[in-house]
């Protein structure tokens, strides 16, 4: 059955709403707690780490509680139409915190910085898994997937932009609560109106699922997913990580202002757009596998200039070529993703995209402890000193550091596992024509129940 191409941009729109909210929260929150909250790094480290680990439950839980829910309005629509409003409220509460450190107020601040990135990622969760976990039920068409993985991306890129690279031009007008207010009021909207492209299908939603632990289980029994965890994992460690970075990279490498931060970021988006056109050539002609494989080398090659660089223009330059590479990465780990769904659905006889997008989601948060422990390990080593407007030449190398060699090093175990990867060429022309058949099957039994 194919899916009106309207529904497919409309539902693609939520993909605005989850980047603006997320990557916002990504890029910035550990630049506002330490350098403007004055908030110890340690202390912020802990908190990413603990907020990390309640993802080891929090996402796996999700994706079950997700498969198994049964409601006259499917399985995933409820969380996205009842959660989304309280997602907001809690990314605004991230950027309005009632204690500081300058009061005497620092264990206040920590209590409250850990306690409510740990409600917003959980309501973040319940939403977007369930809006992700959408994708595959209802393009199981592979040329679907490719444009509506498009579609997506596309809207992702407008929300990095207004939630990276326009959040520190908005935040130094209107501060940081008022920005956090207009960002969630633009992210909230895009989600809600992704529901009017959504659906769900009947002959899926209907089948009795998996228990728990059974779930478990064969997701990780998976070999394809398996390597598909590592690679995903060092790519979201590596955009982690280089978001994060950036706001100390612009202000002691390069040594501008935030406005100019929008330049940097704004340049990666502006040509990742038409890039995305070009991935989407390179994957019908050569495959996702590939495809992927040849977008994290370009990533990497990109981005070695940045432990040479000094002055506004050539980071401007470096951007657009990490631009380059950011698009295939950005459209093609969705497809790679898909498709062990499909693999798995052939041998279990369910669709459980609920545990794989769970799944996922528990492993790439450790990409956040990772960033937060590198950093906590480069600044500690290099002598980074937030009380600082110079920073020591140890510390600005352990910045570059931060954003061109480890990068590069991320990069190159991501393409190994890529390269390991199984599910391509002839293995994946027999899942897609054995899914094929399953589903009418499954039509079939459904209309004459």
């Amino acid at each position: 059955m194919r899916t009106n191409k309207l529904k497919m941009i409309v539902y693609s729109a939520g993909s605005l709403g989850t980047a603006l909210l997320m990557q916002a929260f990504n890029a910035k929150i550990r630049y506002y707690y330490i350098d403007i909250l004055r908030l110890p790094h340690t202390w912020v480290g802990l908190a990413m780490t603990i907020y990390a680990v309640w993802n080891a439950i929090n996402d796996p839980l999700a994706g079950q509680i997700s498969d198994r829910t049964r409601t006259r309005w499917g399985r995933r629509i409820p969380y996205i139409l009842f959660g989304t409003l309280p997602l907001m409220l809690c990314f605004v509460a991230l950027w309005v915190p009632p204690f500081r450190v300058d009061t005497g107020q620092g264990v206040l601040l920590f209590v409250y910085f850990l306690i409510v990135i740990n409600l917003f990622d959980t309501l973040w969760t319940l939403v977007v898994l369930n809006w992700t976990a959408l994708f595959p039920e209802m393009m199981p068409d592979l040329k679907e997937r490719a444009e509506v993985s498009a579609w997506r991306q596309v809207f992702s890129l407008i929300g990095l932009v207004i939630g990276v690279a326009l959040f520190p031009m908005v935040q130094e007008i209107l501060g940081w609560g008022w920005t956090a207010v207009i960002f969630a009021l633009i992210g909230g909207a895009s989600l809600f109106v992704s529901l009017l492209g959504s659906f769900e299908r009947p002959e899926f939603s209907q089948e009795k699922s998996l228990g728990f632990f059974v779930a478990i289980r064969e997701t990780f029994r998976n070999r394809s997913f398996r390597y598909f965890l590592v690679l995903n994992l060092f790519i979201e460690f590596i955009f982690e990580l280089l978001l994060s970075t950036l706001p100390f990279y612009r202000e002691y490498v390069l040594r501008v202002g935030a406005m100019e931060e929008t330049y940097l970021l704004g340049t990666v988006f502006l040509v990742s757009f038409p890039m995305l056109f070009l991935w989407n050539a390179v994957t019908q002609r050569i495959g996702s596998r590939q495809a992927l494989i040849a977008s994290c080398l370009v990533f990497a090659a990109a981005v070695l200039p940045l432990l040479f660089v000094n002055s506004l223009v050539p980071a401007i330059i470096v951007m657009a070529f990490v631009g380059m590479g950011l698009a295939g990465l950005l459209m093609l780990t969705d497809l790679l993703l898909a498709d062990t769904v499909d693999e798995d659905e052939l041998i279990t006889g369910v669709r459980r995209e609920g545990m794989f997008f769970g799944i996922n989601g528990f492993i790439i948060r450790f990409g956040i402890a990772m960033t937060s422990g590198t950093q906590s390990l480069v600044w500690g080593l290099t002598g980074y000193d937030p009380n600082l407007d110079v920073q020591a030449p140890t510390a600005v190398f352990g910045l570059r550091l931060l954003m061109s060699a480890v990068p590069i090093l991320g990069m190159a175990l991501a393409t190994v596992f890529t390269w390991l990867y199984p599910l391509h060429g002839e293995r994946l022309a027999r899942v897609k024509a054995d899914v094929e058949a399953l589903h009418a099957e499954k039509a079939t039994r459904l209309e004459t129940a």
